[in-house]
């Protein structure tokens, strides 16, 4: 004798506001446009500075390269869920590139002039001034959310 238990799924579709999707690929972008910039003018951020917070002492290039572009998609999604939750989705490019670039210079200030040399100082032999301002690093911050909006505007509908 068999028996058969018939079971029902439950599928929800619960979405935050925003497009994660074209926020990761905005970011990856963006990530790689300024992760050049850094590369040309600012090397020691890429091989010395960003590998340090993880504990990896460098040179090491290559993992900066890793650990700068799993932050710049990481902020990417943040950036979705800003446009999202800020009831600016179907934005224009226009708006969308404005609001990235006030992001990055957001993201310059707070996390590269605060948060980054605290971290760094905290991790390794390095002792960055607090806050350690640094313009090129603002400009390509902002250079970051430029093409982050633009990127997202034109993968909103993914």
């Amino acid at each position: 004798m068999s028996t058969d238990t018939a079971t029902s799924t439950v599928t929800e579709n619960e979405s935050l506001p925003g497009n994660w999707k074209a926020g990761v690929i905005g970011g990856l972008v963006g990530g790689l446009v300024f992760g050049a910039m850094m590369t040309m003018e600012m090397t020691n951020i890429m091989e010395m500075a960003i590998p340090v917070m993880y504990g990896i002492e460098g040179p090491a290039g290559e993992v900066g390269w890793l650990i700068h572009m799993a932050h710049a998609a990481i902020l990417g999604v943040a950036f979705a869920g800003i446009v999202g939750f800020g009831g600016l989705s179907g934005a224009s490019a226009q708006q969308l590139v404005a609001v990235g670039v006030a992001y990055g210079v957001v993201l310059s200030v707070v996390l590269a002039w605060v948060v980054m040399p605290i971290w760094v100082g905290t991790m390794g032999p390095m002792d960055p001034p607090v806050p350690d301002v640094n313009l090129m690093s603002t400009v390509g911050h902002a250079v970051y959310g430029a093409l982050l909006g633009i990127v997202y505007y034109a993968l909103e509908g993914l």
